[in-house]
């Protein structure tokens, strides 16, 4: 009775059960799958997401299966630099970005979470149908029929949150961004620095992003992630899981073969490819009710151009646990943590929209007419790239001073 439920095993939920546990307050996982694997693609991990997973003691794991990022570099659909700087460590923060497999961090978390607050602290195949409270706790209901109570319940069960759907039975269907994805993994040889986030192009004709998440095997190769996005005016429903087919989006790519790249064979030797858009939800203008509260994606999805999802979730979980050691009463630190999250988590999803850091594509995009550049100087300065980068690192929480303050 005493614990604290959480509903979903991925990224957030496991980062919080960690949190949580590390501050000795008893809690619960329960997952839907009926197994955790190491399934998706790629994803990054920003210094103010490494900050917080090194304070839970996590960082050497991770690095062993992750490529700390040294560099940023956008380019134009020509091939022609625009704009690079230094990420991570090599631009002076004191935590990596790590770029990792999605499987690889799920494995991480899910290690650490078995191994510190053991194997019957989290629930497979336990699908939550729904929520109800008293003044004395929550009770979750299953849909195998059965029920667990708790002292609190905290919805870690993504975009789709069946107890975000409780709450807000009328939201409708995530928002589509009138972009599509297609996401996949290629072993390849190490591409401009070997630890280069990459992006190139603009969602008109077609987007790349492009960055290396496992360290060179014993051939030489790297495993790379790459995103192809384009302005599609139709779309299915989002699923992790879609596999994707190369010929509905690799003519948008046949002539994009640079001096440090040849993008339609990258894509054409993929591992795998899947697909599925990019979506979000309007901003809620609340997360708390009583004795549950959401957290992460359930809480706050954005469209996926800030390398800022599972970073924000992650930073739930610190203000989740700081909540929870100031107030006993989950009623009272569930307020406290929708105070400290609900307006900084909003003002990213609106950015993510507009202004996220490949703005610099479109703004370059815009000026040249999609036209080659002799010098990037005569189109836009370096002062107003570092402006549009900046800008963003300040919104989303992880320039230098922000994280050090």
């Amino acid at each position: 009775m005493d614990e604290i439920l959480i509903v979903g095993g991925g990224i957030g939920g496991l980062t919080l059960g960690l949190a949580l546990h590390a501050a000795r307050i008893p809690c619960r996982i329960f997952e839907t799958a009926p197994e955790i694997r190491a399934v998706g693609v790629g994803i990054n991990l920003l210094p103010h997401a490494t900050k917080e997973l090194a304070a839970l003691g996590l960082e050497a794991d991770l690095a062993k299966v992750a490529i700390a990022t040294k560099d940023a570099s956008f380019f134009n659909r020509f091939g022609q630099l625009i704009y690079q700087e230094p990420l991570g460590r090599a631009a002076g923060y004191d935590h990596p970005q790590f770029s990792i497999h999605r499987g690889d961090l799920q494995m991480v978390l899910l290690n650490a979470f078995k191994s510190r607050v053991g194997e019957d602290r989290i629930l497979i195949s336990h699908h939550c149908t729904g929520v109800e409270q008293d003044e004395a706790g929550v009770t979750l209901r299953f849909a195998s029929g059965q029920s667990v109570r708790g002292r609190a319940a905290i919805a870690c069960d993504g975009i789709n949150s069946v107890i975000r759907k409780q709450f807000f039975p009328n939201e409708g269907e995530p928002r589509y961004s009138g972009v599509n994805m297609w996401r996949g993994v290629t072993r390849w040889k190490p591409i401009l620095s070997g630890a280069s986030m990459t992006r190139a192009g603009w969602l008109s004709h077609g987007k790349m992003v492009i960055y290396p998440i496992r360290e060179a095997d014993t051939n030489g190769l790297q495993l790379i992630n790459w995103v192809a996005e384009i302005e599609t005016p139709n779309y299915r429903r989002r699923d992790w899981n879609r596999a994707g087919s190369i010929d509905d989006f690799i003519g948008a790519f046949a002539d994009w073969h640079f001096d440090w790249l040849d993008v339609p064979a990258l894509i054409r030797a993929a591992d795998s490819v899947l697909e599925f858009p990019m979506v979000d939800q309007d901003p809620l203008p609340r997360w708390s009710f009583g004795r549950v509260t959401l957290l992460g994606d359930a809480a706050h999805p954005m469209v996926p151009r800030g390398s800022n999802g599972a970073g924000q979730a992650i930073l739930d979980t610190r203000a989740m646990t700081t909540a929870l050691l100031a107030d006993s009463d989950p009623v009272a630190a569930f307020a406290a943590y929708e105070k400290e999250r609900l307006e900084k988590t909003t003002r990213i999803v609106l950015t993510n929209r507009t202004n996220p850091p490949d703005a610099i594509l479109r703004e370059v995009y815009q000026r040249t007419h999609d036209k080659p550049f002799k010098a990037i100087g005569d189109i836009i300065s370096h002062d107003e790239l570092v402006a549009l980068s900046d800008s963003y690192k300040q919104i989303a929480g992880f320039s230098k001073e922000a994280l050090r303050a």
